[in-house]
């Protein structure tokens, strides 16, 4: 089980009051740079938040444009205010759309630049300020409404999961998604609560939690609910099937010699990264053949070695970095 980077499993820009600190932020920066170096580099941040990665990329390469995308507009217009205010508001596109929409937001976007997309960013997971802000429902440590919308303005809720799935399907998403070992008898719980009410609120979700599980289990490994709330906020926001998509079409986009880093903050995430990226780093030529077949060979290269880390420094600093990994690559060739 992965211990995620926030109490209640934030990640991405973190950090208390007005200080929102991007996770491995020098880090991200290095892998990128190269890329940035052209001309008029442009920058797909595939998940703005509150706009710290792009910060201070903005302010590191001044002739750097950033597209950035973000499906929460609450965040998007934290994001232009704060990049405004830096003095660097005229080098930033916004769009309101998921991360998976990146081909069309490129071609809308950047319609002349499909095929030069310098660099492509990923900070995924729930943002500090969706988090600190008690509406939302992603905090198990705040009772509020069963909300976990990413974007408020559309889709179900962890209410309406709660109050319409089977409890095979409560089972499967909190075995899947959240690594509950008690996802079976967490699910019955909610099937016989909601024929009584329905769960409308965080604080009672995480008391009905407490009385399904053994008593042995919550003494260890955390809060009890970390890992129900997790499940609930990926299958409301659709997360997994999300970055499935968004991944080989951010890949796409990128012209030779650009660049994808991706940070994720649970396994779940990190293994899809990888599985995305791996297959487009090997040679397809037959094994018996004794040449490169042209078209056949790798068109990307790692630039992490496995999924780099941050430094214990950096976690101690920042608890909501402690769970991240960084995997990035560089586009090769375009394959005809």
């Amino acid at each position: 089980m992965v211990t995620e980077p926030h109490p209640d499993g934030a990640s991405g820009d973190s950090g208390s009051g007005d200080l929102h600190t991007p996770v491995l932020a020098e880090r991200v920066a290095q892998i990128l740079a190269p890329s940035l170096s052209g001309t008029e580099p442009v920058l797909v941040d595939a998940t703005l938040g509150l706009g710290g990665h792009t910060l201070a990329l903005l302010a590191a390469h001044p002739r750097l444009h950033v597209i950035g995308i973000d499906r929460d507009p609450e965040a998007l217009g934290h994001a232009r205010a704060r990049i405004a205010a830096a003095g660097f508001g005229g080098r930033l596109t916004t769009v309101h759309a998921v991360y998976d929409a990146i081909g069309s937001v490129v071609e809308t976007a950047a319609a002349d630049e499909r095929d030069r997309i310098d660099a492509v960013l990923f900070d995924l997971g729930v943002s500090s300020m969706q988090l600190d802000r008690a509406d939302r429902g992603f905090a198990y440590a705040i009772d509020a409404p069963l909300d976990m919308r990413m974007d408020p303005t559309t889709g179900i809720t962890a209410a309406d999961v709660l109050a319409t799935y089977s409890k095979a399907d409560l089972a499967r998403i909190l075995r899947v998604y959240g690594e509950e070992r008690f996802a079976g008898r967490i699910a019955a719980a909610v099937i016989e609560r909601r024929e009584r009410a329905p769960l409308r609120s965080s604080g009672e979700l995480v008391d009905l939690i407490r009385s399904a599980i053994p008593a042995a289990a919550r003494r260890t490994g955390g809060h009890p609910a970390k890992r129900t709330f997790q499940a609930l906020r990926i299958e409301v926001n659709d997360e997994l099937g999300a970055l499935s998509r968004a991944i080989p079409a951010a890949m796409s986009v990128l012209r030779e010699g650009g660049r994808i880093a991706v940070l994720s903050y649970q396994s779940l995430e990190d293994r899809i990264v990888k599985r995305a990226i791996a297959p487009m780093t090997t040679s397809t030529t037959p094994l018996e053949l004794p040449i490169e077949l042209k078209g056949h060979g790798p068109t990307f290269r790692w630039i992490t070695k496995g999924a780099e880390r941050p430094s214990g420094e950096e976690a101690e600093r920042n608890p909501r970095a402690s769970s991240a990994r960084l995997r990035a690559a560089e586009r090769l060739e375009h394959r005809p």
